[in-house]
């Protein structure tokens, strides 16, 4: 290589040393990395059940002091329940007629038998209960509260023959925490043992301790040998999660967050109470705060005696006590008293207390009036908008919730009461389990969404219903009644009526309604 080539290439290195070659702009997610809001902001991905492992047992424990120590908390989790779970949520039997090889006509007069037969079971305890107290609606609100609290349900269902009972199947909670929360980083995850495609073959429990003794682990299978539920788990979450987490893990902070501020307005407005006077005075401090003292608290001697005995006459004759109220007394010269106003609270705090109430009650899936009772502000058509909107998590959470459990303890219940004789079944009970999942197919029915305003939803019901899109049976579904026994209860009414010779009632024709729309909407306005 020749001189000028070395120069050449060492110019060149020179250069490439002293200007570096400036990155070129480019597209990307997170190119603010660098900035003070994200800097260090760095949290690590890793599988869901492994995030559910590390934070289950701290998360639970959390949430539940919360519910316990927290009016609002334990306030909204009530309403929740209220609202998902209600009275219970209702069987309506649909069976696959063409599949068991019924007409429609004898499916419908079948289902209605197993429902009369599974509420009866379903409303007495002694017979649902594996500990005989509560009834299946008194359980279903013990399940949501453990999902809410623990992110996951338990239950078991195990026969046990009971004097007084008139079947077998019972239903048994087992609490979540109960389920043992360890991994082999194999086939067994939180307690979880799997197959490879992640499907729970068995559950293992710490049972409790009883009789001094120690806890022991026993392992149940999710199912028998007949495909029977022995565990049913319930829970949300990602793809490859095992357990649930409570659904209040991200604002546990936040009601903390709440409960400080609470304490610290409160803390901040009673020493404001007792301390609100501010003395100047020319004379020491520690003299001048003397002169609050009482004369026991002033009988200590100090370098400053003299002094103090110049002014005795007056401290004789003038006593400031904060504790007593109503007084007014004259100061030595060259002092001044002055009483501060109390600042606390303020405004500031009920917009942030109320921005942090906003946060828990949408995660509890509620609304802000529903979960704290205060409608100052909110008008008809903001409430209707959130009722609309939550109910769907409502919703949501009845058929992936509480639905799931309720469906396998209903295909159990089926199960003996046809081996029972009670329900009669093409097969008996074997052809039960060959077509268990065309005879137990059903729909879950709660509540109705609750209505602003009874006539508006009443004329819309209406109005739609003409347009022919929406069905009848859609509207009793929407009010949380089954169409089937709205029509058997309307003809069983008017077949009473013929028989006592009571008249028809009268229809509400349409001019009618409009004047009872109008006129509630004007009974707002003349009470204001």
């Amino acid at each position: 290589m020749g001189m000028m080539e070395r120069f050449g290439d060492a110019l060149r290195g020179l250069n490439s040393r002293a200007s570096p070659a400036r990155p070129m702009p480019s597209a990307g997610y997170l190119r603010d990395g660098r900035n003070v809001t994200l800097n260090g902001f760095r949290p690590t991905l890793r599988a869901p059940s492994q995030d559910v492992q590390v934070a289950w047992e701290q998360a639970a424990a959390q949430s539940t002091y919360l519910a316990q120590n927290s009016g609002f908390i334990a306030g909204m989790i009530d309403q929740a329940v209220v609202n998902v779970v209600g009275q219970g949520l209702q069987l309506n039997a649909r069976p696959d007629a063409e599949a068991l090889g019924m007409s429609t006509e004898a499916a419908t007069e079948w289902a209605r038998g197993v429902e009369a037969r599974f509420n009866t079971w379903a409303d007495r305890a002694i017979d649902c209960d594996a500990e005989g107290r509560k009834t299946l609606g008194h359980q279903q609100a013990g399940w949501f509260r453990s999902w809410l609290l623990m992110g996951e349900i338990f239950c078991s269902l195990p026969f046990i023959d009971r004097p007084g009972a008139s079947w077998r199947t019972k239903v048994k909670h087992i609490p979540a925490h109960l389920c043992v929360n360890k991994s082999n980083g194999q086939d067994l995850v939180q307690g979880v043992r799997i197959d490879s495609y992640g499907y729970p073959k068995s559950y293992l429990f710490r049972t409790a301790a009883q009789n001094m003794g120690l806890p022991q682990e026993i392992e149940i299978a999710t199912r028998d040998s007949e495909g029977r539920s022995q565990v049913i788990h319930a829970f949300d979450g990602m793809a490859g999660q095992l357990r649930g987490i409570t659904v209040l893990a991200p604002v546990i902070l936040v009601a903390r967050q709440y409960g400080q501020l609470g304490d610290g307005t409160l803390s901040a407005s009673l020493l404001q109470s007792v301390f609100a006077a501010v003395m100047e005075s020319e004379a020491p401090t520690i003299d001048t705060l003397r002169a609050l003292q009482t004369p026991g608290e002033q009988s200590q001697v100090t370098p400053l005696e003299a002094w103090m005995e110049a002014t005795g006459g007056w401290q004789k004759n003038v006593n400031i006590d904060l504790n007593m109220p109503g007084r007014i007394a004259h100061l030595f010269p060259g002092q001044k008293l002055t009483f501060l106003e109390n600042k606390h609270p303020n405004s500031q705090f009920v917009d942030y207390a109320e921005f942090l109430l906003r946060e828990i009650a949408r995660c509890c899936g509620l609304t802000y009036e529903s979960a704290t009772g205060d409608y100052s502000g909110a008008t008809y058509s903001s409430v209707r908008m959130a009722t609309t909107e939550n109910f769907l998590v409502t919703l949501y959470r009845r058929k992936n919730i509480i639905a799931p459990v309720l469906q396998q303890i209903y295909e159990a219940w089926l199960e003996e009461d046809i081996e029972l004789g009670n329900t009669k079944f093409p097969g008996g009970a074997r052809g039960y389990l060959r077509n268990r999942a065309a005879a137990a197919r059903a729909i879950w029915r709660g509540a109705g969404k609750p209505q602003a305003d009874d006539l508006k939803t009443a004329k819309a019901h209406e109005l739609w219903s003409r347009l022919g899109v929406i069905s009848h049976e859609m509207i009793c579904a929407e009010l949380g009644v089954d169409y089937e026994d709205i029509v058997i209860a309307l003809a069983d009414e008017k077949r009473l009526r013929e028989r006592h010779g009571v008249p028809e009632p009268t229809r509400v024709e349409d001019a009618q309604a409009e004047a009872l729309i109008a006129q509630s909407e004007q009974e707002p306005a003349r009470a204001n």
